[in-house]
């Protein structure tokens, strides 16, 4: 699949788009593949896979909740911006902080999110059990363990929820989460993301919610 056709399965899949979100993603192609040949962010081999493994991917958080105006949320190992800035495209209301600990991914995903005049982002080039900012949730797209996840973030929810969910973690998973999940089998929620994406490549990609109030 193309970019320019896999950028037509976004629009598809999320026809309520506007003419400005829809020039924000048409522009990320380029974005990411000029960044990219200066700072590694995403595989080379993956670069034309964009909108398909990351910007769609990044979208599937809107399985399990869309964010209410006015959300804060936090990205942790956002890398080059995923899944923060497909996100604060699609919820310009929403405030985006992401954060790396590694500062040349971080100087990426303020650099695109600069381009595409998203004031709904901030970025961090700091650890995230050092990082020091309210939120209601959490998101991520990294590999690391939810245990883990919930060990380093619980200080930053507020207790104060304003979306159709209770603040907490939702993180874009795959493969068999059951051990990963079984410390909090009575209140974790896992959903597939197939077919809300309509692609094969998404057959075995998962959205996990944790409450954390």
């Amino acid at each position: 699949m193309t970019p320019e056709e896999q950028l037509a399965l976004l629009y598809q899949v999320f026809p309520e788009l506007s003419e400005q979100q829809k020039r924000q993603f048409a522009q990320l192609q380029a974005l990411y593949a000029d960044w990219n040949s200066k700072i590694n962010v995403i595989s080379r081999k993956d670069i034309d896979n964009l909108y398909l493994h990351h910007v769609l991917h990044s979208l599937g958080v809107m399985k399990m909740l869309r964010f209410a105006p006015g959300t804060r949320v936090v990205d942790v190992g956002t890398g080059g911006g995923f899944p923060g800035i497909p996100l604060a495209i699609f919820f310009p209301e929403v405030h985006f902080t992401l954060v790396d600990s590694i500062g040349k991914k971080v100087r990426v995903a303020q650099a695109v999110a600069d381009s595409l005049g998203l004031q709904n982002v901030a970025t961090a080039h700091i650890r995230i059990e050092d990082f020091r900012e309210d939120c209601h949730f959490v998101i991520t797209r990294a590999t690391m363990l939810l245990v883990e996840l919930v060990k380093l973030s619980r200080h930053l929810f507020v207790k104060k929820g304003c979306n159709a969910l209770p603040n907490g973690i939702i993180a874009l998973k795959g493969g068999n989460l059951e051990g990963e999940c079984t410390p909090y089998k009575n209140k974790v929620l896992v959903d597939d993301l197939y077919p809300f994406l309509p692609d094969p490549y998404f057959q075995e990609k998962r959205v996990v919610y944790l409450p954390m109030t």
